[in-house]
């Protein structure tokens, strides 16, 4: 089916640059494969992996790294099938033939939307799911980390006005102990109840259903106060085990729409451990667009023909695109560990390498 505002040299670009995308992305992961493998395999034998849970692990390795260097692979592809065109001299006749550079530019733009779109329904619905098992599996074989078991010194909002605090929670057993949850109106302690341990119910039908031990109530009313003693209460208490154990790049295996359900929850909590979630959120939004900026690099620096071919333009975009990772990668840090913004931390990278694009795609050959 024929698109009507696509004529014939841009179903050949289009064609050109997704072809030479998945070329170029099952060359370079194929490589990859190989090389990590060959890096763990020692791992793998001394851990008894078994080589069905190998086999499997690859089939999530594979997506997972092809889209978070997606924007890479839209890069080499540019410079590899537009160099090509230039030596061969056929972007000099598509010009000479009155197309301006940026009409020459719009099957690139088009290429990148699709690439885009389909990377980002990728890292915010597909990939989550698989990171669960892919994640399980490094942890077991190949990283041998376990994930934590207990947490300390825990303190969480967990509905309006009330307070909830852990010195140890017990992840195994499920388990806290020296708990107190402390309810307040109007900026005042209205009741303080301390717990020896509070255990979750797991056997429950109730979602967030404890069962507390040892149980002192203390109701604050004016200048009197009443204490209730119980040796045991069931209670429903809103919160979960996985609120205080955060499982390693738990942020990566969630969907967009659990990732904004999560932040949120935590926000109204008051946890200090949300900042890793929110970039993770907002860089599913910006890593598609790299695929634009660097798809209009790779074409302004790779459109002229040069004697020395694709290597000129090859190692300048390698050392542009390598810098755009390495930014990326920082602005994320420095937001976990230096409170930058997360939305400025994941856009970062794209304000500025989109004012370098504009000023080489001003540059490039009319």
């Amino acid at each position: 089916m024929k698109i009507p505002f696509l004529k014939r040299i841009d179903r050949y670009l289009i064609a050109k640059f997704l072809g030479t995308y998945v070329f170029s992305l099952l060359l370079i992961i194929s490589i990859a494969v190989v090389f990590d493998f060959n890096e763990n395999v020692d791992r793998f034998t001394s851990n008894h992996a078994p080589w069905n849970a190998i086999l499997t692990y690859y089939l999530y390795f594979i997506p997972y790294y092809s889209n978070l260097f997606s924007a890479l692979f839209v890069f080499l592809s540019v410079i590899f099938f537009t160099c090509k065109l230039a030596d061969n001299s056929e972007i000099i006749a598509m010009i000479s033939t009155g197309m301006s550079f940026g009409r020459l530019m719009r099957p690139y733009m088009i290429s990148a939307a699709i690439i885009a779109s389909v990377s980002f329904y990728l890292g915010s619905e597909v990939i989550p799911y698989s990171s669960v098992k892919r994640l399980q599996f490094e942890d077991r074989y190949k990283k041998a980390k376990k994930n934590p078991t207990y947490a300390d010194n825990v303190q969480l909002q967990v509905d309006t006005g009330v307070i909830a605090f852990l010195e140890h929670f017990d992840g195994n057993s499920k388990t806290g102990y020296r708990f107190s949850l402390d309810k307040f109106e109007k900026k005042k302690l209205v009741s303080h109840l301390t717990a020896r341990t509070v255990v979750y119910d797991t056997l429950s039908d109730e979602r967030y259903h404890w069962k507390l031990q040892g149980v002192t109530v203390r109701e604050l009313r004016g200048m009197r106060e009443e204490i209730t003693y119980k040796d045991k209460l069931d209670s429903i208490i809103m919160m979960e085990p996985q609120d205080f154990l955060f499982i390693r790049n738990q942020q990566e295996t969630m969907t967009n729409r659990e990732l904004r359900s999560y932040i949120e929850k935590q926000r109204i909590r008051g946890s200090a451990n949300v900042k890793p979630f929110e970039v993770e959120y907002h860089k599913r939004w910006s890593s598609p667009f790299a695929a634009f900026i660097l798809a209009a690099i790779g074409m302004s620096i790779s459109a002229k023909k040069r004697k020395g071919g694709m290597g000129t333009a090859l190692g300048v975009g390698l050392a542009l695109s390598a810098s755009y990772i390495l930014l990326q990668t920082m602005s994320g840090t420095f937001s976990i560990n230096a409170g930058l913004h997360p939305a400025l931390a994941a856009w970062i990278p794209n304000i500025l390498y989109f004012f370098i694009a504009w000023y080489l795609y001003k540059k490039a050959p009319r």
